[in-house]
């Protein structure tokens, strides 16, 4: 599967639930496992591989042995205050510090149905917080701290000329 980047319009809509888990989420699902695998990141989200699915793979732990799959997951609950360096595949080369929760609180479905509810803070609350606006169209440099932004700035506005000229057939 190929990343989709910035500024691809589907990364700043909403994604829609999933209604029914049947076997071609579940490929799509092992599929962003291992497009996420091969581009050395913590999650992706279906809008990042141009679904507009509620649907997120998670493995902070990087040796494929802590993946998970998660469909219509949300953030039930917020707490404290930290600022981290964060990155993200649509974004590549494009580092800066966010403001995020220390801790949240998610709901979400499993592969088989089942309704989970999930504790995290610390980094797996960042890829949690991270994933989740990714399906709802949020992206990660809207929470860069203005420094970061500003230190940002032009490699973003690199992306936007690089898809305009794409989308004119220009280089």
């Amino acid at each position: 599967m190929e990343i989709i980047t910035y500024p691809d319009p589907i990364l700043m809509r909403k994604a829609v639930p999933i209604e029914e888990i049947d076997n071609k989420i579940c490929q799509i699902a092992q599929e962003m496992l291992d497009t996420m695998y091969d581009a050395c990141g913590l999650g992706l989200a279906a809008p990042q591989i141009g679904l507009s699915k509620r649907l997120v793979v998670i493995d902070v732990t990087g040796e494929k042995t802590g993946e998970r799959v998660f469909i219509n997951p949300q953030i039930i609950e917020e707490r404290g205050e930290a600022i981290e360096e964060e990155g993200c595949l649509s974004f590549p080369g494009v580092m800066g510090k966010v403001i995020r929760s220390q801790y949240v609180t998610v709901t979400a479905y499993n592969l088989e149905g089942e309704k989970l509810k999930i504790e995290a803070e610390g980094l797996l609350s960042r890829v949690w917080q991270h994933e989740i606006d990714h399906i709802n169209g949020r992206l990660f440099i809207e929470m860069m701290t203005p420094a970061s932004r500003i230190a940002n700035n032009q490699k973003i506005k690199e992306f936007e000329l690089a898809y305009q000229n794409s989308r004119a057939g220009v280089g």
